[in-house]
């Protein structure tokens, strides 16, 4: 894996308490963008934004990719990643979501290949394995929270049952390891 350029995560049932401590425990100046994919109901769109702005040090918006800063599909709403932006879609709902993991993951694995890293957290489907799988491929960075420590472990199993993965941690390991993966020079971390 190269320097890293960009960082995805998906979750579903249990998402908010997992985002919440990944977020808070990232520091203010922490280099490199996240795009964030969360199973929700269509009409929550700024609810999960104003939770995880009161304790993250990130801004968390919604706009061209720069690093050190949060992006949340919205609600009902596919979230895409080109090289260095990203589209919005409403084709179908994948593995029954909207926004999809899988969408996120797979468009951001073929943008950024090997300068991807990808974060499967707690959720009770098994929708982001298969785009787990596309990081994989595209040679990018996976973790996956221990599914023994999620509050719904069906996600994180789907996705370590259908590739391999670089980490398998508990939810509070995950933030150092992004600050330690994002400061070290390539090649050291793997």
């Amino acid at each position: 894996m190269k320097t890293p350029e960009l960082i995805v995560m998906g979750c579903s049932l249990g998402g908010m308490r997992a985002l919440q401590t990944i977020l808070s425990g990232l520091p203010a100046d922490f280099p490199v963008p996240i795009a964030v994919a969360q199973h929700r109901h269509k009409a929550s769109n700024e609810g999960l934004p104003a939770f995880l702005r009161k304790t993250s040090k990130l801004k968390v918006v919604k706009e061209w990719i720069r690093p050190g800063k949060v992006y949340l599909a919205p609600a009902d709403y596919h979230l895409l990643v080109e090289r260095g932006e990203f589209s919005l879609s409403v084709d179908a709902a994948v593995a029954y979501s909207r926004p999809s993991i899988d969408v996120l993951f797979e468009s951001a694995a073929d943008a950024y290949t090997d300068h991807l890293i990808g974060v499967v957290l707690t959720g009770a489907n098994a929708d982001g394995a298969s785009g787990a799988e596309r990081i994989r491929e595209r040679n990018g960075f996976l973790i996956v929270q221990d599914p023994a420590d999620a509050e719904a472990p069906a996600m994180p199993q789907a996705a370590i049952q259908r590739t391999r993965v670089d980490r398998i941690l508990p939810l509070d390991r995950i933030a150092p390891l992004l600050v330690e993966i994002c400061r070290v020079p390539a090649g050291l971390h793997k």
